[in-house]
């Protein structure tokens, strides 16, 4: 295992509370530990991703909710918060996509991430201007794509993962993206402590990326109610369902869980027809641009175009709970780790939690 890929306990300085410990992932974006907290819609908003960076992560910043003014703006707060690196999350294949990154070049934002693979020109633009490109995949096949356009890490995102999720066992996954890239690999699905840290280390990657549990923090805006949702959650209680919009989609079981997965197709597509007019008004697009969307998305896709509808159920169901508290009303995205995470402790008390617990474990291995 090389230097980069196993840092030696004690050998990188200490920052505050938090002992620090670089790998490739931490010299590439500036950070001063190795996690990442992702990029979850209505949830990693300006005040979590500042939390997050001054705690030495690296924050990302959700931007597939909110319209281009709105992603400005939130840029600007998050920079008004911390002087620490973040980054934003984008879709690669949503119709405004280059006025996105524009902005994310106009406000020398740090870093990139994608939930979808972006182009090789889309890449080629961010790196250009000095943007860090770390798009998020399912596959080893994908990971190898990247990272011949340009792609600067990856983000692997094993079946534990919560939201759009895969069928293969992070465990599985990562070994074989990282024995297949050289740029750095970036753990994602199962992750909440110090331990998982060591592991994916062990594995070679270069850090972990984590949602559930930092929304599961005092710094989420996420609603009490919904919070206590997620700690109540047992490991059996988190689930994978195709009735959101037709893509296996990872969350808590819920009662509206079970009446989607009973729900017939014309019941369906009358909600998601509903949906897409509500998030129309809130995300400003057209329909033209929604339309747009659609297209980008089923391209290269096995989808029908009742699931591309199906698709507007994402947005405003998960806004009905992470925003509006209303867990009768809408979905709660969760990795399996909710069933095991038991308290909200601020965003440094986790991340140094996770380093102290790192350590030890590093300074713990037989010899």
């Amino acid at each position: 295992m090389s230097a980069d890929r196993a840092p030696v306990p004690g050998s990188a300085p200490t920052t505050g509370d938090a002992p620090a410990l670089a790998t490739r992932l931490t010299k590439l974006v500036g950070v001063r530990h190795p996690i990442v907290q992702t990029g979850m819609g209505w949830v990693a908003g300006p005040r979590l991703v500042s939390a997050a960076a001054d705690a030495g992560a690296l924050g990302i910043l959700a931007s597939a909710t909110m319209s281009p003014d709105q992603l400005r703006s939130a840029v600007r707060e998050v920079r008004s918060r911390t002087d620490q690196p973040f980054g934003v999350n984008l879709r690669a294949d949503a119709g405004d996509a280059a006025e996105r990154v524009r902005i994310i070049v106009d406000e020398g934002v740090r870093v990139a991430s994608f939930a979808l693979a972006p182009s090789r020109e889309l890449i080629a633009r961010l790196k250009d201007a000095g943007v860090v490109v770390i798009p998020s995949i399912g596959a080893r096949r994908h990971a190898e794509k990247v990272a011949a356009w340009g792609a600067d890490a990856v983000v692997v995102q094993g079946g534990e993962g919560g939201g759009h999720t895969g069928n293969v066992a992070t465990t599985v996954l990562l070994p074989q993206v990282v024995d297949a890239v050289d740029i750095p690999v970036i753990a994602a699905g199962g992750f909440f402590d110090g331990r998982g840290l060591v592991a994916a280390l062990a594995y070679g990657a270069a850090g972990i990326a984590m949602g559930t549990r930092f929304l599961l923090t005092s710094d989420s805006t996420v609603p009490p109610a919904v919070q206590a949702r997620y700690l109540e959650a047992a490991v059996k209680d988190v689930t994978v369902t195709t009735k959101v919009d037709g893509l296996p989609h990872r969350m808590l079981r819920s009662e509206l869980v079970e009446a989607l997965e009973r729900s017939g197709r014309t019941r369906a597509l009358l909600r998601a027809v509903r949906h897409a007019a509500s998030f129309r008004k809130l995300s400003g697009l057209s329909w033209a641009q929604m339309v747009r969307d659609g297209l980008a998305m089923k391209h290269g896709k096995d989808l029908t175009w009742s699931q591309i509808l199906l698709a507007a159920n994402t947005p405003m169901l998960l806004k009905a709970s992470m925003v509006d508290g209303r867990t009768d009303l809408g979905v709660m995205a969760s990795g399996q780790v909710a069933g095991v995470i038991e308290d909200l402790p601020s965003c440094a008390e986790l991340v140094g939690r996770i380093m102290t617990e790192a350590h030890r474990s590093l300074a713990g291995l037989p010899r």
